[in-house]
């Protein structure tokens, strides 16, 4: 099983929301909405809804899956959870019940997000080390200070800290960054660049 949380760029249906049954279809194949534990995820929060219209037009959590789809084959369902509200306060509450409900399950949690958007390379590498220290030290409450406080356009940094949350109840000891990387070393202009960053998690 697997749990992707994204930002909600559109302003589309509820303010955190999942989807509870059906599945997503990219060009590799089909992904099963994980029913049983979308439900168990609903049922743990009182800020989670089951909205698919948040879903619908969004980005943030597909583009994951062909990924996925390429390491597991139609092997592994899906909980994804779109969050227009980011604070530190909802990312927690968000993150006690993945940490709740997946506690003794085999499951995988992601959260998508990009890092600086539009700056020059100098400023994205300033700012995203910001954040990626704070991901590296497994403290959601730093990351959200610092989003906050340099006025970093991070996307999904409420997605990113609902993940500490629910990877330290899980017995998160760790994290690695495995990759750093702008869209300028793909295009080669750096006057205006995204930041992009992989991270693992582990106990």
């Amino acid at each position: 099983m697997v749990v992707i949380l994204g930002p909600n760029h559109t302003g589309l249906g509820s303010p955190v929301s999942l989807m509870a049954k059906g599945e997503w279809v990219t060009p590799l194949g089909r992904v099963e909405i994980d029913e049983v534990l979308a439900k168990e995820v609903f049922r743990a929060s009182n800020i989670i809804d089951v909205d698919e219209v948040a879903h619908m037009n969004e980005h943030s959590i597909e583009v994951q899956l062909p990924f996925l789809q390429y390491i597991y084959g139609s092997g592994f369902k899906l909980v994804p959870i779109c969050m227009g509200f980011q604070d530190l306060e909802t990312s927690r509450e968000v993150g006690r019940a993945l940490g709740t409900v997946l506690r003794g399950k085999n499951a995988v949690l992601i959260a998508s997000s990009d890092l600086s958007h539009y700056v020059p390379q100098r400023v994205a590498e300033e700012k995203d080390k910001m954040v990626i220290d704070a991901v590296l030290s497994l403290d959601e409450e730093v990351l959200q200070s610092r989003v906050r406080s340099h006025g970093i356009s991070a996307c999904g940094y409420g997605p990113i800290s609902a993940v500490l949350v629910a990877s330290k109840m899980l017995g998160a000891r760790s994290a690695e960054l495995l990759s750093y990387r702008t869209s300028g070393d793909i295009t080669g202009d750096y006057s205006a660049v995204v930041g992009y960053c992989s991270i693992a998690i582990s106990r």
